[in-house]
């Protein structure tokens, strides 16, 4: 069984991806939370990825799968944007990820081959009004992703997940009526809004072992947006 290590997991995509992986897989969750986790097999871990350090004592010697759930949406005007809200969303969606990666990092080339997910967005490749803070964020995610899956293959391999708007928590304030779920939807060419695990069954792919020979790569799983011109 392989040892999948989940960073954020008790909700949204990390749960969905959870849920999908825990029967054939020792599944460690480290998350401020374990909400949502009774009846899952899954070992939690207490851990706020904003400001603590991972306890590497309480994981396995080996990890054979890392994925970093973490993040943030701030849609507001560049103008009303202070640079603390740069600085808050670039530590918690890149520099506390780089942290557990550092931490973690003797368990993951202690694998045969393992396997890093990460989760970038649709606005890291698009030019989206209002986006500046989480674009810039996120993009940092997909250049380093790159960059970390050269300098370690063959033995760790790293791939991205871009998804569009997706109905999570993080994103309740986006979808928590009708007619905002309604709009959401008509925006993709696929005419409707991302789901938990939509995202998740590309995370086990990208984690298993059809994916062996895949790796510094961006995966857009947003309903056809940053591709697809439909009706425009």
């Amino acid at each position: 069984m392989k040892n999948i290590l989940l960073i954020g997991g008790s909700y949204g995509i990390g749960l969905a991806i959870a849920t999908e992986l825990q029967h054939e897989n020792n599944i460690f969750i480290a998350s401020r939370s374990n909400e949502n986790l009774a009846g899952l097999k899954v070992t939690h871990i207490p851990f706020d990825a904003a400001t603590e350090t991972l306890d590497i004592s309480k994981l396995p010697s080996f990890i054979d799968g890392l994925v970093y759930c973490p993040g943030s949406i701030n849609l507001r005007p560049f103008k009303g944007l202070k640079i603390e809200v740069f600085e808050s969303d670039l530590q918690i969606n890149f520099i506390s990820l780089v942290k557990v990666i550092q931490t973690v990092l003797p368990n993951l080339v202690a694998s045969e081959q393992s396997s890093i997910v990460l989760f970038s967005s649709v606005a890291a490749s698009m030019g989206m009004p209002f986006h500046t803070s989480v674009a810039a964020s996120k993009g940092a995610i997909e250049g380093f992703a790159k960059a970390l899956a050269a300098e370690y293959a063959p033995k760790i391999r790293v791939n991205v997940i871009a998804p569009s708007l997706t109905n999570t928590p993080l994103a309740d304030k986006f979808l928590n009526n009708e007619t905002k779920q309604e709009k959401s939807a008509e925006r993709h060419p696929l005419k409707r809004f991302g789901k938990p695990e939509d995202s998740a069954q590309m995370a086990c792919f990208l984690l298993g072992e059809k994916s062996s020979w895949i790796s510094g790569q961006v995966f857009h799983v947003d309903g056809g947006m940053s591709t697809l011109l439909v009706n425009g």
